[in-house]
């Protein structure tokens, strides 16, 4: 059975690293998903950063926007692929797609793909409900959204982990 593990934390929290060193524990091919755009100078040194950290041991798809199209575009031989971020996903969705509705058939798509996922799967996702209420509209969307998304994932996941401050907690474990 194809497990699906969660990873959610604050910003710098970890996230990241972890979910790789959680990949790096299986035997077969990696892969990782990307969604990060390189729009700025910042953006670009940490995607520079991100690729150094993971090396060529993963096979690597960049695609900020068609989630579930990427996810079901891997080879039949990749055992386990990281999907690093979803709230970075769902930032891309929000301004280029500039909706003003919550209407993503993206996040329904990839959301449908976690009930039968292809491989074992680790979703990376910041937790963004725990400061305090963003104080313009768009914001407020924006962390509705990825509190929506995050709570479908973490049902769907078999384990969720909540990174803090590089410690990995267990929040939710599968039954084996």
């Amino acid at each position: 059975m194809k497990k699906i593990t969660f990873v959610i934390g604050g910003g710098r929290s970890g996230k990241s690293h972890h979910a790789l060193s959680l990949a790096q524990g299986y035997q077969g091919r990696l892969a990782l998903i990307a969604t990060a755009e390189p729009f700025d100078d910042e953006m670009r040194v940490r995607i520079k950063k991100h690729r150094e950290d993971r090396g060529d041991s993963f096979i690597t798809i960049e695609d900020p926007f068609e989630l579930g199209s990427a996810l079901e575009s891997l080879s039949a031989d990749v055992e386990v692929v990281v999907i690093d971020c979803l709230t970075v996903w769902l930032g891309n969705l929000m301004h280029h797609r500039e909706k003003k509705d919550d209407d993503y058939p993206e996040v329904a798509q990839f959301l449908d793909l976690l009930g039968e996922p292809p491989c074992h799967i680790i979703i990376v996702s910041n937790e963004v409900g725990m400061g305090i209420v963003p104080h313009n509209a768009l914001a407020r969307r924006f962390r509705d959204l990825a509190g929506w998304v995050n709570q479908q994932v973490a049902e769907r996941a078999d384990c969720v982990i909540l990174m803090v401050s590089g410690i990995p907690i267990i929040v939710k474990r599968g039954t084996e």
